[in-house]
């Protein structure tokens, strides 16, 4: 597995080296349970061990990495329970910011939100998981800061942190990006309407659906591992 850098980036080098692994991880080639070591990590991008240690913190606020005890910091494992707890978290989230965004939303927000529902259906166009999930995340912010309550955005700010993984492996899978893009549609007409109980369902299924996809990745990689782990005990 080969990592680079991207020296075109004018980010702190902490952020440069966070964004790298961040994409490692998302993709696959650092594998839940891969040891992340700070020497191994510095050698390999060419900095020192400072920026290294640093972007495993924010690996950590994200849930990409954990430190265990005399073990050291490693790729964290997606469990289900997590991704379970993270997005009922979410799912009451979502239900506070639709009822004050009925209330509160004027036109320039709507103008946002449309605008913002047509650069997700542009981009669902490309093979950028990357840029489809900022896309849809963009979405779902004009919503937030059309509540018009700060502390809430806050909130949902940080947790979106621990969402990230979850969102992108979600978005990895899906090739047709169809149901995403008629949910926008959908949540932008409930919202026009204020019809808060109808943006309600249809931001839950639409977080249902995420949670489906994901718990079938979960389950086929514990199944992988179990059976890695049965063939090296014979």
């Amino acid at each position: 597995m080969e990592l680079r850098l991207d020296m075109n980036s004018h980010l702190p080098l902490r952020d440069v080296v966070f964004q790298t692994l961040r994409d490692a991880i998302l993709k696959g080639e650092l594998e839940p349970g891969e040891r992340l070591m700070e020497i191994h990590l510095a050698n390999k991008l060419g900095v020192s061990r400072t920026p290294i240690r640093e972007a495993i913190r924010m690996l950590e606020k994200e849930g990409l990495a954990v430190t265990i005890p005399r073990k050291g910091a490693q790729v964290a494992q997606m469990t289900e329970k997590d991704l379970l707890d993270v997005l009922e978290i979410r799912d009451a989230l979502d239900e506070l910011a639709v009822t004050d965004a009925c209330e509160r939303m004027g036109d320039d927000d709507f103008n946002d939100l449309e605008q913002a529902m047509k650069d997700f259906a542009d981009v669902t166009k490309t093979n950028d998981v990357r840029a489809i999930v900022e896309a849809d995340e963009a979405f779902h912010n004009v919503i937030y800061g059309a509540t018009k309550n700060p502390k809430l955005w806050h909130i949902i700010t940080n947790l979106k942190e621990q969402m990230y993984r979850y969102r992108y492996e979600y978005v990895k899978q899906d090739k047709d990006y169809t149901d995403l893009v008629e949910d926008h549609t959908k949540i932008l007409d409930g919202l026009k309407r204020k019809d808060v109980d109808y943006v309600k369902k249809v931001m839950h299924d639409h977080l249902q659906k995420q949670v489906n996809s994901v718990s079938r990745v979960i389950h086929e990689q514990n199944k992988a591992r179990e059976k890695k782990k049965a063939e090296g005990n014979k």
